[in-house]
């Protein structure tokens, strides 16, 4: 080869490498859930395994989590560069650490009820709200219910209220023995484990909060200010993948949980395909999602939260809405037009 071929080699492989760093580079993001690999995990499992984040420039890895309280902190410390978490935990975060410089924000709305309601075997005789009066409740410590349970007291007058903490697994278990006599926990989440456990659905009393005059916002997903400074635009290809994903997953419950079940090979499939689908239709695909549109918030709606949950958790300082949430980076109203047709 002489110098002329060799320098026409050089260029053109130069130019493979830098010409098109769009293409040639993908940003990575880590990604942490605010639970197992369960059925409503499938929102985010199905576009990382169909390749939506991979063709937006997304390096996308997605790990379960523990508990919303956990993904808040974990996005904060930089461990995470995105997550998806309760709100009422976001904000109690951001409310009890306001010198904390790298706070997470809301960028998305997914939950657009909160999923908390109060659980009760029918034996026991709690059929509305009032009956919870002097009675035993159980949740562990960080259920979101249970910390908005206070919301949920003043807006149904109930007072005398005894709890009894413990670890996830043994709440419904407790329920199921007569231990206490209600608990606190996501309905699709809770309701299932009753079931697994030998309890009736006719048998069950189940309380949903937004039924009971408690509008919070359910589960978001969050963004660290860190990304939100340096790369904006991973943050709104992160979402629009994401509405495309979901758009999927709700028009075919069924099909998607095979990704969940791609991460945890022995997940009960008929059961999750039941929890994703109760997930969709209480939560995600609710009646104020519709009225609000997928991902959006209310204004007023928010501002409420925020004082209501400055209230029900005590935070040092007031929530700031205005500092919790950033609809900026939201994809296009019909990149957004996600949910399924609603039910007659």
């Amino acid at each position: 080869m002489n110098k002329r071929h060799l320098l026409q080699s050089l260029l053109a492989a130069s130019t493979l490498a830098f010409g098109l760093p769009a293409l040639a580079q993908s940003t990575p993001i880590k990604f942490q859930l605010d639970w197992r690999f369960e059925g409503p995990a499938a929102l985010f499992l199905q576009p990382a395994a169909k390749g939506y984040f991979k063709a937006a420039g997304l390096d996308v890895t997605i790990d379960a989590g523990n508990g919303s309280g956990g993904t808040v902190t974990r996005v904060a410390s930089g461990a995470y560069d995105m997550g998806f978490a309760d709100l009422a935990a976001l904000m109690e975060f951001q409310a009890n650490n306001p010198d904390v410089p790298n706070k997470p924000v809301a960028v998305m709305m997914v939950y657009n009820d909160t999923p908390a309601s109060v659980m009760a075997l029918k034996k026991s005789g709690i059929a509305k709200p009032a009956d919870l009066s002097g009675k035993k409740l159980g949740a562990p410590v960080f259920d979101a219910g249970r910390r908005a349970f206070p919301i949920f007291a003043k807006a149904n007058g109930i007072a005398n209220v005894q709890w009894t903490a413990m670890d996830p697994p043994l709440r419904e278990t407790m329920l199921m023995r007569g231990d206490i006599d209600a608990i606190t926990g996501f309905t699709f989440t809770s309701l299932l484990n009753l079931e697994a456990r030998g309890a009736k659905t006719a048998d069950v009393v189940v309380l949903p909060y937004p039924q009971y005059g408690v509008k919070l916002y359910g589960n978001v997903v969050i963004a660290s200010p860190r990304l939100i400074k340096e790369n904006p635009a991973a943050i709104k290809a992160f979402l629009t993948a994401f509405a495309k994903g979901a758009r999927e997953v709700m028009a075919n419950p069924a099909a998607a949980i095979e990704y969940v079940k791609a991460r945890d090979g022995i997940i009960n499939v008929p059961l999750e395909t039941r929890r994703l689908q109760l997930a969709i239709e209480t939560v995600v695909a609710s009646p104020n999602a519709r009225a609000e549109g997928f991902g959006q918030v209310d204004p007023a709606r928010l501002s409420l939260m925020a004082s209501q949950v400055s209230d029900a958790f005590g935070t040092k300082t007031r929530v700031d809405p205005a500092a919790v949430w950033n609809g900026s980076f939201l994809p296009s109203k019909a990149e957004l037009d996600v949910l399924p047709p609603a039910k007659k």
